[in-house]
């Protein structure tokens, strides 16, 4: 009996939700993707055994490793670190004279280059040059 006030609603029926499961059969006319595995193909083992002889990443300077380097470089002499090569007269931009620097490999400045796994390696830019 409804009651003053309130409309009656009338009842849904349940719908039955399947739980989530693992598909073991596929369905008509497509393959079964096979399940994701971790494991080392012939590559990924070189890959691993280089890392492991010392070698992380390509055997030169980044374009990016080499901007942030400038940068830094660049933003110490103009607050005034002295220039570690001999200059010319004419060079008298930051940029530039950090340019000199990497090039003629005078920079003491070493490059950290890490792995996902946490490892790393200190190289320093002039072997990278």
């Amino acid at each position: 009996m409804p009651q003053a006030g309130r409309a009656e609603v009338p009842s849904k029926s349940k719908v039955s939700v399947k739980p989530a499961s693992k598909r073991t059969k596929a369905p008509e006319g497509k393959a079964i993707r096979p399940a994701r595995t971790t494991r080392r193909t012939p590559e990924r083992k070189l890959k691993i055994e280089e890392i492991k002889q010392g070698k992380i990443g390509p055997d030169h300077l980044t374009r990016f490793e080499r901007a942030r380097i400038l940068g830094a470089r660049a933003l110490q002499l103009s607050y005034g670190a002295p220039p570690l090569v001999p200059l010319p007269p004419d060079v008298t931009d930051p940029i530039n004279i950090a340019r000199l620097e990497l090039e003629s490999k005078a920079l003491p400045i070493s490059v950290r280059r890490t792995l996902p796994t946490g490892e790393y390696q200190n190289i320093p830019v002039a072997e990278l040059l």
